[in-house]
């Protein structure tokens, strides 16, 4: 277990330079290497297995928190890791409701707006109307720029087409799921430039790739950090 280790034998195995783990020893990633009387360091399987697990934490949730939570390990204070390490699956499973947010909100709407007559609009009552709103919530909406409805050139009044009706219903729905403005703003914006929703759903698609990822890659994560722990008991 204490067998006298190199930091190119440490780097050697992750592809590193040897300079990144003197690096990452400095930066209390890894525990304090013994130094032999001419200087030179001396690792251990402790600080192998330090490496492996910090490098499968950046890996889970990025190289700040991983940090943070090796150094927390490093200096004894094993519930500052694992407070970390529970903040990172709460982050996890806030990305996982938002994305099943935006997704039945997608979902619930057509790819397409829905072409209507030349002249068809509707005005800020009628829209509020149909999406059980009130005409000051359709406002506040338009000033965070959710609805970019065009005005007529003679009365000044806002005129509602299909897009726009699609955009305030996706906004609708993102609201009762918990979003803020600024969020329903940015979707409904990449919607609109789009002309559909098809680029959302593959970007969701792709959103849910990567939380899955995330997540196994924390299972992996919690299994060096525990392998680590048990080599320093």
């Amino acid at each position: 277990m204490n067998s006298r280790l190199r930091p190119a034998d440490l780097a050697r195995e992750h592809g590193l330079s040897t300079q990144a783990v003197r690096n990452y020893e400095r930066d209390g990633f890894l525990p304090p290497a013994a130094r032999t009387p001419s200087g030179y360091r001396v690792y251990t399987a402790v600080h192998a297995e330090a490496l492996r697990a910090f490098l499968a934490l950046v890996r889970a949730y990025g190289h700040a928190t991983a940090g943070g939570i090796m150094h927390a390990v490093n200096t004894g204070d094993v519930e500052r890791a694992l407070t970390l390490v529970d903040r990172g699956h709460e982050q996890l499973l806030r990305d996982r409701e938002t994305l099943n947010t935006v997704r039945a909100a997608t979902g619930a709407l057509p790819v397409r707006a829905v072409p209507e007559p030349a002249g068809a609009a509707r005005t800020v009552g009628e829209l509020a109307h149909r999406l059980g709103v009130t005409a000051a919530t359709i406002r506040a909406w338009e000033r965070a720029g959710i609805l970019v409805p065009e005005r007529d050139r003679a009365t000044g009044y806002r005129g509602f087409r299909a897009a726009d009706v699609r955009d305030a219903e996706l906004a609708h729905l993102l609201r009762r799921g918990g979003y803020p403005l600024t969020r329903i703003a940015t979707v409904v914006a990449q919607v609109r430039t789009a002309g559909g929703t098809e680029p959302l759903v593959q970007a969701l698609e792709t959103w849910q790739d990567r939380l899955t990822g995330r997540g196994l890659a924390m299972l992996a994560a919690a299994a060096r950090l525990s392998t680590y722990l048990a080599s320093r008991a």
